[in-house]
């Protein structure tokens, strides 16, 4: 929010992308202030914390309590809910326009935690928000593609459609 301050662009402009755990940070930053940006790219994201970490047979949850703490005890349950993105989307609330991928193959984030909260941000939010996209790759893991080629490929339809988004498309 200080380059819009700054007067250095605003929300029209402003678009924002992030991975796995940083698809988390994008999630909860839209749910913090959903008019900020006017386009976001949410690749694998880590989108239902509460209900995976919860999962103790879910790999490397447990590993992660001691990092994110252990969504079973109550302290971190409602530390957890107060920042999970598929528990706070704001209803009714003009959201920006959004892809979300996933793999089906993803063992870390399951290939359900995007298409959940691209359902959920598609129920919930205004009808004035930006088209929500979900983008399964039905061959793909955690790492997307490791071909050289589909990567380029990959990555090309990504700044396709933020420029799309951002209206600089002719």
């Amino acid at each position: 929010q200080p380059s819009i301050g700054k007067r250095i662009t605003n929300s029209r402009n402003l678009s924002c992308e992030g991975r796995s755990a940083g698809g988390l940070l994008i999630g909860a930053s839209m749910n913090q202030v959903p008019e900020l940006f006017r386009a976001a790219i949410l690749g694998v994201p880590f989108v239902d914390v509460a209900c995976t970490m919860v999962d103790a047979t879910i790999p490397l949850t447990v590993a992660e309590w001691e990092e994110w703490g252990n969504p079973n005890e109550e302290k971190y349950h409602d530390y957890i809910l107060s920042y999970c993105p598929m528990n706070n989307v704001k209803n009714g609330a003009v959201y920006p326009s959004c892809l979300l991928t996933g793999g089906l193959f993803d063992p870390r984030v399951q290939y359900w935690e995007p298409a959940k909260f691209a359902a959920e941000l598609r129920h919930s939010t205004s009808k004035d928000s930006g088209p929500i996209v979900l983008k399964m790759d039905m061959e793909a893991g955690h790492f997307s593609a490791s071909d050289r080629y589909k990567y380029l490929k990959e990555l090309a339809f990504d700044y396709a459609y933020l420029l799309d988004q951002l209206g600089l498309v002719l």
